[in-house]
């Protein structure tokens, strides 16, 4: 029988992809909760309303929170699950396509889109912070960062050397790069929100 050719799996590629999803689809599911007692009762005192600036109950009444013409939180309701079994499938052994990295890439890519413009609703428009939106945000921006640089790193997206050398540092200072993009966010929202003060 010939030996079977060694391919180091992303380990920890795929925990993060279990404990991120986990967290994000609790984020969901809470949210979900939240707008089925809204639409029970308008006037339902919610578990995300902390206080005027930090509450859920005007991005979920808002048209930019059923962007699609349904809750967001349903997307979450169905892509963390999928996020977290590609986890579960890698950890068992499952090897998976270039396209499929691909196509993974391309669905994060649309996700971090989507948070972006969500975040620019929230500061500019809006003028409130959903906690629960919050934690999806804190989930999806790694997330992308994890995908892209892995699969820059192990070739499955077109790069030349110099890119996938740099790709592969990068990926070893995501915890970094991640609190730099938070770090961003916070920033633009306290300088259009003043949420500091608003505390």
């Amino acid at each position: 029988m010939p030996p079977i050719e060694s391919v180091k799996r992303p380990t920890g590629l795929a925990i993060f992809f279990i404990i991120g999803g986990l967290i994000a689809l609790t984020a969901a599911f809470l949210l979900t909760v939240d707008k089925f007692a809204i639409l029970e009762d308008p006037q339902a005192q919610l578990s995300c309303n902390f206080s005027v600036l930090v509450g859920c109950s005007t991005n979920l009444g808002s048209w930019q929170g059923a962007i699609a013409g349904f809750p967001n939180p349903m997307i979450g309701l169905m892509a963390w699950p999928v996020v977290i079994t590609i986890g579960a499938a890698i950890l068992a052994g499952a090897r998976f396509a270039r396209w499929f990295w691909i196509a993974l890439n391309l669905g994060v890519t649309g996700a971090l889109a989507f948070v972006i413009w969500l975040m620019a609703q929230s500061f500019f428009v809006l003028d409130v912070l959903c906690p629960w939106c919050m934690v999806t945000w804190t989930v999806t921006i790694p997330m992308f960062l994890a995908v892209t640089l892995h699969n820059l790193t192990a070739g499955n997206l077109p790069a030349g050397p110099r890119v996938r050398r740099f790709a592969s540092v990068a990926y070893s200072w995501i915890g970094v790069i991640t609190i730099v993009c938070y770090l961003v966010a916070a920033v633009i929202a306290q300088l259009e929100m003043n949420f500091l003060n608003r505390l």
